[in-house]
């Protein structure tokens, strides 16, 4: 598919002024302001999202994702590489990691990363993919929406890239008594894992 970013990029340029001052207008205003700018980026690619940060001393950033589908990362590429240079805006692509300290909600359950830990999963048949085996209290890898929400913590560790270009499964379990005798590590230290699995595959 040719995808032509020219569109969406006109109008968020015709509309740069109100979405810089988005802030100032009713709640109502804001909304209309955002469901338009979904409209439009939609009218590009249906695959495509955004978030718009808060205004600081530099401005406001878009984060653009694919909500981790890879088939739409080349579109989605396209699009931030084609972005307007404008003062006061920067265009992010993809979700970037939030740090090591994370608390993801999602229907009824809280995942906080200061509770949870990880074991990596290889497999000789795939040894360039990331298998993970997280472990947190009440864990059920039958349950659904634990796993949705397990999911969207570690993309929130490790952001959308990484998250859909390296995890090639995973599963959830109950903590043990003893998670680090068993093996297991903090799912704080997955951020700098992957790092290091990272430069292992490129040996």
């Amino acid at each position: 598919m040719n995808y032509d970013t020219s569109i969406f990029w006109k109008w968020f340029q015709d509309n740069a002024e109100q979405l810089t001052m988005l802030s100032e207008y009713d709640e109502a205003t804001q909304d209309q302001l955002l469901d338009q700018m979904q409209a439009q980026l939609e009218k590009y690619c249906p695959a495509l999202t955004f978030d718009m940060s808060e205004p600081n001393s530099d401005g406001r950033r878009v984060v653009f994702s694919a909500e981790g589908d890879v088939d739409f990362f080349e579109p989605l590429l396209k699009l931030t590489d084609e972005a307007p240079d404008l003062d006061w805006w920067e265009f992010i692509p993809f979700k970037q990691p939030s740090g090591k300290d994370v608390k993801v909600r999602f229907d009824k359950y809280t995942f906080d990363t200061k509770k949870m830990y990880f074991e990596p999963l290889e497999t000789a048949e795939e040894p360039d993919i990331l298998g993970l085996r997280v472990a947190f209290d009440g864990a059920d890898n039958d349950n659904e929406d634990m796993l949705v929400g397990t999911y969207s913590t570690i993309e929130a560790l490790i952001g959308e890239f990484d998250c859909a270009t390296l995890l090639g499964y995973f599963e959830i379990c109950p903590v043990p008594q003893t998670p680090e005798k068993e093996g297991l590590k903090p799912l704080a230290e997955l951020p700098a894992f992957v790092e290091w699995f990272k430069r292992q595959r490129e040996k």
